[in-house]
């Protein structure tokens, strides 16, 4: 039987619960971290956080872009010139990281702390989609009234 490598779709799908549901008994492989290290996490039932490392970035660094069910995140950092590494360790790069968003999800806040970007996003289901209750309503007399003008 083939082995399919889902990684890519956990790392970077955001409101696709029940597929990442049925996908879930998938053995993952430990791919390559990528740059910048990210979270996304469920906060509630339609609540989500995106975590990015993005230590270094100052916030005028950072963009966010949400189109068409996808979130773009980019760093334009500036290489310090000058500076003579005998050792350099800590990426200084630009980057750009894209999520697949579901339908009905939408960016609500983006905040920096301790070297984090959180992106929050909410799944909003409109009233039309959203699962409603049909109320069964008992028949009226009208069938007896049809069989009273047949019998005539």
């Amino acid at each position: 039987m083939a082995s399919f490598d889902f990684s890519p779709l956990f790392r970077s799908t955001v409101g696709f619960d029940e597929l990442v549901g049925l996908l879930d008994s998938v053995k993952q492989d430990s791919a390559q971290p990528a740059y910048p290290p990210y979270n996304i996490e469920r906060v509630s039932e339609n609540d989500y956080r995106i975590s990015m490392a993005v230590a270094g970035f100052k916030p005028e660094e950072l963009n966010i872009e949400a189109k068409a069910n996808e979130l773009t995140v980019s760093g334009k950092h500036e290489a310090p010139t000058g500076r003579k590494y005998l050792h350099q360790g800590i990426a200084n790069r630009s980057f750009e990281r894209r999520f697949k968003l579901a339908d009905h999800v939408r960016v609500t806040n983006a905040t920096i702390e301790h070297g984090l970007l959180h992106v929050d996003l909410v799944r909003e289901i409109p009233e039309a989609l959203k699962p409603r209750q049909i109320e069964i309503n008992v028949a009226t007399s009208a069938p007896r009234q049809i069989e009273n003008a047949a019998a005539a």
